[in-house]
């Protein structure tokens, strides 16, 4: 077997493994963050459990950090109330990023990690089989509920050879997005093999598993082996480590081969992580900014090589350099070995250990800028300048490019960038709060403050579908797009009606004021729908403004999973030339939609009634799903399967 079904035929609860099937799989640890979690949150409490079953629950604040008004800190503290009542460990603001900080110090080889955030799949860089999902889900998993997904198939990703110098674990991934596209991960799972995986420390694995969500995988994976040991010995936790490989003998699915030793520093351009050229092929283009950092990029290792480059040197006059090293544990490290101090006297502004400019809180570039990053996204709008045009790069690239003021391959530097891992990292996880003990769960009140507004539920699924398409969406459109996040907008992330004046704005403006005033409808868009961030809002907001289906030639799957989990119907064109006939403004219908859902039908007929033409539609279910959709979601669902 390949690691990844050894994995799960070791939590398989149902199904069988056979690609393309429902099974679910028991889960040993989740994780929130705080953009997702106080949702996640809510949902927990409605289901009416009372402590989480897993064997750890984990809740981060490292997204909403601006604290610019009352929102982001009454947030907090519901978080850390209602993580210490329902036994859940809180990683309080400043202890660092969550996929970073999860793999330092709580990630298990072997374990399944569920999380209400994309990229979650870090924690593959260690050995676990860690998955992004809806905040939904992973309540339930809190719960003790399974994990509902698709049987991925496996693509075994071989890697042979090194790297050359100055080329990073940045550039692999960047390789993988440049041949299969961030649509080519999609149903399956990363598995990363061959004698080039003991070259890789885990920071350097976890780097690439991470920015695996943007292929649209399920997950990605590497083996549990020396290099893992030698980690969790660092951290003080060699105990944890379990040895994990795929048998000698073990098959895939698909599989592809990339020999390290042939790679160049690679540049993904504005505005998708898979429009990957070499950086001498993208040219010494001028640059505004440079952020370093991320939960892709900003472990102790990536902080070094780049305190190593700055080292007596000033940043370019024209470059703002920002850095966010990813945990209290690196940043503690860097200031007490005077790597900190060698970026700060090159001219670098530190950030504190959040998500930060990834995710558009804070560093804004200026207009029409260039910024290049060392995040895993660089969707259009998403760093809070509509006009910025991002790059991105390992941190190597961005370093020199800093020092160069123009986009620079780093093999022109002639000094050394071996970092070895510590042999013992510094441990303190004085900023996690553990909860109360098992029956003392009444000595905890749960704060809300005036912020947390209720979340919508899905209705019972009709009879028949109708209504207008209010918008009609190209390829690729993300959950950036459906629920903008960015530094004004993240505050009200548990408060749907406030954020339903946002949705879908940065594709049509005028969207929210439409749907408001027809009373809903549906939406039409193009290939990869919902692609990017796990945020259920994205669901959740649609679902507030009354849409009661999504027609797409295809969907990304975690969004995918939210509308269903939220009782709306996400439909895929069965002629993809039918998508070209819709247009916004055309009243539709599904007509004896419920029958047919009941029925078990996966065919289903469209009905424009404004140009008198029929499509097909697919809408293929399992009959859990389809009890969801019936009840109008997965909460409703859980309370009438538990009556």
């Amino acid at each position: 077997m390949n690691l990844t079904n050894k994995i799960l035929a070791a939590h398989l609860l149902s199904g069988e493994l056979v690609p393309g099937t429902e099974i679910s799989i028991r889960i040993d640890q989740t994780l929130t963050q705080d953009s997702t979690g106080t949702m996640a949150y809510l949902q927990f409490e409605a289901m009416g459990v009372e402590r989480v079953r897993t064997k750890k629950s984990v809740a981060y604040i490292d997204h909403n950090t601006l604290q610019t008004g009352f929102e982001n800190a009454d947030d907090h503290q519901y978080i850390q109330s209602v993580a210490k009542k329902h036994g859940i460990y809180c990683s309080k603001p400043g202890n660092g990023i969550c996929h970073q900080v999860q793999l330092e110090r709580f990630g298990v080889p072997g374990y399944t990690l569920l999380g209400s955030d994309s990229h979650t799949p870090t924690g593959g860089g260690i050995g676990m089989l860690a998955i992004g999902a809806g905040g939904l889900d992973v309540a339930v998993a809190m719960g003790g509920g399974a994990y509902f997904l698709s049987c991925p198939k496996v693509v075994g990703i071989k890697l042979t050879g090194r790297l050359p110098y100055g080329v990073a674990a940045k550039d692999i991934i960047l390789e993988v997005l440049r041949r299969l596209s961030v649509k080519g991960g999609v149903g399956k799972v990363m598995e990363y093999i061959g004698d080039g995986v003991a070259t890789l420390t885990v920071p350097e694995r976890a780097t690439i598993t991470n920015m695996g969500a943007e292929l649209g995988a399920t997950t990605s994976i590497f083996p549990s082996d020396e290099v893992t040991r030698a980690f969790l010995k660092a951290q003080q936790r060699e105990e944890d480590f379990v040895p994990l490989a795929a048998d000698p003998d073990a098959t895939y699915d698909e599989m592809v081969e990339i020999d390290l030793n042939t790679l160049t520093p690679l540049v993904a351009k504005p505005h998708m992580p898979d429009l990957v050229e070499t950086v001498q092929q993208c040219g010494p283009i001028k640059v505004d900014q440079v952020f370093i950092g991320s939960c892709t990029n900003s472990s102790y290792t990536d902080m070094m090589r780049v305190a190593r480059i700055l080292k007596g040197k000033t940043v370019h006059p024209d470059v703002s350099l920002v850095i966010g090293p990813g945990s209290k544990q690196v940043l503690t490290m860097l200031a007490r070995n005077g790597a900190l101090a060698d970026m700060i006297a090159a001219g670098a502004r530190i950030l504190e250990s959040a998500c930060g400019p990834c995710i558009g809180m804070g560093q804004a570039p200026k207009s029409n800028a260039v910024s290049v990053r060392t995040n895993n996204r660089n969707f259009f709008g998403r760093s809070g300048t509509k006009s910025a045009g991002i790059y991105l790069t390992s941190c190597e690239t961005a370093a020199v490019t800093a020092l160069a003021g123009v986009l620079t391959d780093p093999r022109c530097l002639d000094i050394d960038l071996d970092i070895p891992l510590p042999e013992r990292f510094e441990v303190a996880d004085n900023l996690v709060i553990p909860p109360v003990e098992a029956g003392q769960e009444a000595t905890v009140e749960v704060v809300r403050g005036p912020n947390i507004k209720p979340f919508p539920l899905g209705k019972p699924l009709t009879a028949e579908v109708t209504g207008q398409v209010l918008l009609k969406m190209e390829d690729n459109i993300t959950t950036d797009h459906i629920a903008p996040s960015d530094a004004k907008l993240l505050p009200f992330r548990s408060n749907v009606p406030y954020l339903s004046d946002f949705c879908l704005t940065p594709v049509d403006k005028d969207f929210p004021a439409r749907a408001k005033a027809v009373g809903g409808g549906m939406l039409v868009a193009g290939s990869n729908y919902g692609q990017g961030s796990s945020r259920e809002h994205a669901a959740l907001v649609p679902l507030y403004l009354g849409i009661r289906a999504v027609v797409a030639k295809s969907f990304a799957r975690i969004h995918q999973a939210n509308l269903i989990n939220n009782g709306i119907l996400p439909m895929t064109f069965a002629n993809e030339a039918d998508y070209d006939r819709v247009d916004q403004g055309d009243e539709l219908a599904l007509p004896n939609v419920r029958a047919l859902v009941e029925q078990g039908s996966e065919t289903f007929t469209l009905r424009n009634l404004t140009k008198n033409e029929d499509y097909t539609v697919l809408l293929p279910l399992t009959r859990r799903q389809r009890g969801m959709i019936l009840c109008g979601g997965l909460l409703n669902y859980t309370r009438e399967t538990s009556k």
